[in-house]
């Protein structure tokens, strides 16, 4: 029986790899801001068949109760195997432009808190010995481009991070995963215009999955996407700025 934490669990990606989990049987530990919406996905995921579920609701802005967050989740699961962070925002970019303000809040979300709780969960599983950390960044996060730098730049951090991490905890039976999906059609981005390049949080999910299963270090999600961002990193800043993108 695996032992896992789910944190950012509201999210339509963390809810359909949730399920994933429960079908395997997982003991499940899902975090979130909205105490409201919790019990109703505990009761959910044990139907589809959690051997346990536990919930707690927290705002994850609060970096102060993170490592007595993830003490409460070891303590009640008995132990932790595998954690997925899947929590974030897309922040309007105009307003950041604007805002500094609106742009320290989209780091906040987007990385800093991924940051700190990663901080813990590196020690806990290198004292361990073992398990699997997943965090869901984006494809936003290989180039910067006018449409959602803020964004992307957040992203991009924690996706260095991951690298360093994941470099760090190499040889120690750890395993880090970077999770890369390009469009995903889900309530954050519901204004944007849908297309044949976006993907459901059901495709994401299997994509978690089968990750997790092979212990791969990169997965973008779709696959395609490697190939899109291989080829925009290919092109040579001095074009790329003149790009409208």
């Amino acid at each position: 029986m695996r032992k896992t934490l789910i944190i950012g669990a509201t999210s339509a990606i963390a809810q359909a790899t949730t399920r994933r989990f429960s079908a395997a049987g997982d003991a499940l530990f899902p975090i979130a801001r909205d105490a409201d919406r919790l019990p109703m996905i505990a009761d959910d995921l044990r139907v589809r068949g959690a051997s346990e579920v536990r919930v707690q609701a927290l705002d994850l802005l609060d970096y102060d109760r993170h490592q007595a967050l993830i003490e409460t989740a070891i303590a009640a699961l008995d132990g932790l195997g595998l954690v997925l962070i899947a929590h974030g925002i897309l922040p309007d970019q105009q307003a950041c432009e604007r805002s500094f303000a609106a742009t320290r809040q989209a780091f906040e979300v987007n990385a800093l808190s991924t940051i700190s709780l990663l901080t813990y969960l590196a020690n806990y599983f290198e004292a361990k010995g073992r398990g699997t950390i997943v965090v869901i960044t984006s494809v936003a996060g290989d180039r910067g481009r006018q449409s959602n730098y803020v964004y992307g730049s957040a992203k991009g951090a924690v996706t260095i991070f991951l690298q360093g991490l994941r470099n760090r905890l190499h040889g120690s039976g750890v395993n880090v995963i970077t999770i890369k999906p390009g469009f995903v059609d889900t309530p954050m981005p519901r204004a944007f215009e849908k297309g044949a390049l976006w993907a459901t949080p059901e495709q994401i999910a299997d994509r978690i999955a089968a990750a997790v299963a092979k212990g791969v270090d990169v997965s973008y999600t779709p696959s395609f996407w490697r190939l899109i961002m291989a080829l925009i990193l290919l092109v040579p800043e001095r074009l790329f700025k003149r790009m409208k993108l």
